[in-house]
């Protein structure tokens, strides 16, 4: 997200939030929210993508609606604004390849009319059977939740992108040799499909509330939170759009606070950072381990400020919508132990996982025919858990191997806690701040040694840095 971007956003946000109460504010939020879903698509040098890439997440949006709202809900005459408001926004955007201007609401120029009007057409098919011939069963929302994860697979695995790029290429006419993983980078997916499968397992369990057309998409696209988060859970996130806040000078006084540091964070801290953090270029040069280790700390701070900044900027755009986001970043770095430094960093992707996860897999184990010790079961569940999280951010064996830093480093201190608890509450206040301070610094550099396996591309590359980091190169 730019700069210029983030400032039409905080000029559409306030503006907006002076309209709290007035009954236009949905269809705005879902049409604007539509919109971004455009502008900040990348360029992708396959034609036509970045085009149909946010329309299909428009469709696979209105979709998953469909699936999750039981039949009685579909009501056509409380939902054909939402359904109108999306289907103009494509069509419109599809008359713009006519105007002979350049508008910033696309990448590229879009397709052809007659090629949009025909997937339009799939679509509303799609959509009229399943609404039609439908309900949210449990049988169903697997198939969905299945699909979103296969779609996931296919951005993520090199190997799969590559193929789909030399499809879409032969499709186009285009040189199928210059097919690259990096055409598919499809804008905010991977938090597109953490809200969908949220939906998908509540109305599985029955804990999902009943919302409109307009309410669910703006919930999954939501512009403020659409590239980076945070993951906002649909109950609390309606509550607030349904009811929004009463904006006073506080308010925007703290929308203003979140906005200014979050851009202060970005643009300042960890762009100037960038010029020296760890890299796949840099991690092969640098030869001696003072070098190594500068290098990685400044990574380890400039993704701590780029993500939070960003994290405080969609907050600010929130609040100026009468929408309070949840907090992602409380102080990681300062926090003594591993356990509480997850509990702190990308809190709600941490909260997704532990929910969907993490406690039912625990559960499942726990009540099994074939009982497991207490320790098995620690082991397995956050080992897999933290090995999730790295195919989230990338299926490759460098996030596998990342997964299992974090994995073991989680086992080791719930093993050390159960062993030390209450061993230490009887030592005096000033060694129980000394352990805390050394428990601060070894979980940073437990995290920031981490970051290897995170920032480089390659197991190799990232063993020979490590090596240079410990000066055994």
């Amino acid at each position: 997200m730019t700069l210029a971007y983030i400032l039409v956003f905080v000029i559409i946000a306030a503006a907006l939030g002076v309209a709290t109460r007035r009954r236009g504010r949905l269809p705005l939020l879902l049409a604007i929210s539509a919109l971004a879903v455009y502008a900040l698509q990348p360029a992708l040098p396959v034609r036509g993508l970045d085009f149909w890439l946010p329309t299909l997440t428009l469709g696979l949006t209105v979709l998953g609606w469909v699936l999750t709202t039981p039949r009685q809900e579909r009501l056509w005459r409380v939902n054909w604004p939402g359904m109108a408001i999306l289907g103009g926004i494509v069509l419109v955007l599809g008359l713009t390849r006519y105007l002979g201007i350049s508008l910033p609401l696309t990448a590229s120029n879009p397709p052809q009319m007659q090629e949009i009007l025909v997937f339009l057409a799939i679509l509303c098919a799609a959509g009229f059977l399943l609404w039609r011939f439908t309900k949210p069963g449990k049988l169903i929302l697997s198939v969905a939740f299945i699909i979103v994860i296969l779609i996931f697979l296919l951005l993520k695995v090199p190997a799969l992108s590559n193929w789909a790029s030399q499809v879409l290429r032969g499709w186009n006419g285009q040189s199928v040799s210059l097919a690259s993983p990096l055409d598919l980078r499809w804008l905010g997916f991977s938090y597109i499909a953490f809200r969908l499968l949220h939906t998908f397992r509540d109305r599985q369990s029955g804990r999902l509330p009943a919302v409109s057309l307009s309410e669910y998409v703006v919930y999954v696209i939501f512009f403020p939170a659409l590239s980076a988060g945070p993951i906002d859970r649909i109950e609390r996130f309606i509550g607030d759009l349904r009811h929004p806040l009463s904006l006073t000078s506080e308010d925007y006084g703290e929308a203003g606070k979140r906005l200014a540091v979050g851009l202060f964070k970005k643009f300042v801290i960890a762009d100037t950072l960038g010029l020296v953090a760890l890299n796949a270029t840099n991690a092969t040069q640098v030869h001696t381990s003072g070098w190594a280790w500068i290098l990685l700390y400044a990574y380890a701070f400039q993704i701590y400020f780029d993500f939070s900044g960003y994290t405080d900027i969609a907050i600010g755009l929130g609040r100026l919508l009468g929408i309070k986001l949840p907090e992602n970043f409380k102080a990681p770095y300062l926090k003594p132990n591993l356990t509480q430094f997850w509990n702190n960093w990308h809190m709600t992707l941490t909260q997704w996982f532990r929910t969907y996860y993490f406690n039912p897999v625990t559960r499942a184990l726990r009540s099994g025919k074939k009982k497991l010790s207490i320790t098995s079961i620690v082991f397995l569940t956050q080992m897999s858990t933290m090995v999730l999280i790295g195919l989230w951010h990338g299926v490759s064996w460098n996030f596998v191997a990342w997964g299992v830093w974090h994995g073991l480093g989680l086992f080791f201190h719930n093993r050390w806690s159960e062993w030390t608890k209450g061993r230490f509450a009887m030592l005096p206040m000033y060694w129980q701040k000394v352990l805390n301070a050394g428990g601060v610094l070894l979980t940073f550099h437990f995290v920031a040694i981490g970051w290897v396996f995170f920032a480089l591309p390659s197991l190799s590359i990232s063993g020979q840095f490590l090596q240079t980091l410990a000066g055994l190169k």
